[in-house]
């Protein structure tokens, strides 16, 4: 296994040769019922989909590594796959180091709750102790800004007001191994540059982030080294400003 120039320690995320499959109906069914009596029949046929084919990189610790490309490019297939949500079809990952994946940030809220229970109830969900969250509760509302609604219903919360919430209770603990999917684009600036200030701390600590985002300027500002998808497949993978440079002309 090789290592990172970064600590010389091994890489805290090494892909070799990913390949991602999803078998697709090749026809559309009007409904369930026909769908499965083509199935006990044995008469349905699928389409191969191809969502990431012979992708491979290294993340090293301390490193913020950005992933950019258009929609459907398998960014968050590729995303799912090093949380461990996906198995490969082919080829491998290997993730040295707990992951704390912030790929739907409140999926894990209910919306009658009030947002200090809904504190306990995604914090659990995350893997923390009812005491860990205790000790950390007041610096969770701190970050989100949260003490004026922190006891209301999570119903009437807005979108933005959600999402600081869930990124603060999902960033409340140092993880050896951050996975962020798009996180930084719902909020208003204020919120996204404490977001970014708290993820480079976490670089700073030794933790290895994977972003993905579709603002190329994101990614060149906040990341050391940046991947290309198009079409499942990487197209660039070096220095941000480069593959950014890269991908922006493409798109243009």
């Amino acid at each position: 296994m090789s290592e990172t120039a970064h600590s010389g320690r091994l890489a805290a995320i090494t892909i070799e040769d990913l390949a991602v499959r999803f078998r697709v109906p090749h026809e559309r069914y009007a409904s369930l019922k026909e769908f499965a009596i083509r199935w006990v029949q044995g008469r349905l046929t699928y389409v191969d989909f191809w969502a990431l084919r012979e992708v491979g990189f290294e993340v090293g610790w301390g490193e913020i590594f950005g992933v950019v490309g258009p929609n459907g490019a398998g960014k968050t297939t590729l995303l799912k796959a090093i949380a461990g949500v996906l198995h490969p079809t082919r080829g491998r990952v290997v993730v040295r180091g707990e992951r704390a994946p912030l790929l739907e940030l409140g999926a894990g809220f209910h919306p009658e709750l009030t947002g200090r229970e809904n504190v306990y109830l995604y914090g659990t969900l995350l893997g923390n102790t009812r005491r860990e969250l205790q000790a950390r509760f007041e610096s969770i509302v701190d970050f989100a800004e949260m003490w004026e609604f922190i006891d209301a219903p999570l119903r009437t919360y807005s979108t933005g007001m959600t999402t600081r919430l869930a990124f603060a209770v999902a960033t409340s603990r140092l993880a050896p191994v951050l996975l962020v999917d798009e996180v930084l684009a719902v909020g208003d600036v204020r919120f996204q540059d404490r977001c970014r200030a708290r993820m480079d701390e976490f670089r700073r600590d030794g933790a290895c982030i994977v972003v993905v985002s579709h603002d190329p300027a994101l990614v060149a500002g906040l990341c050391q080294r940046a991947l290309w998808l198009e079409a499942g497949g990487v197209r660039a993978l070096g220095p941000s400003a480069e593959v950014v440079g890269q991908y922006v002309a493409a798109s243009g």
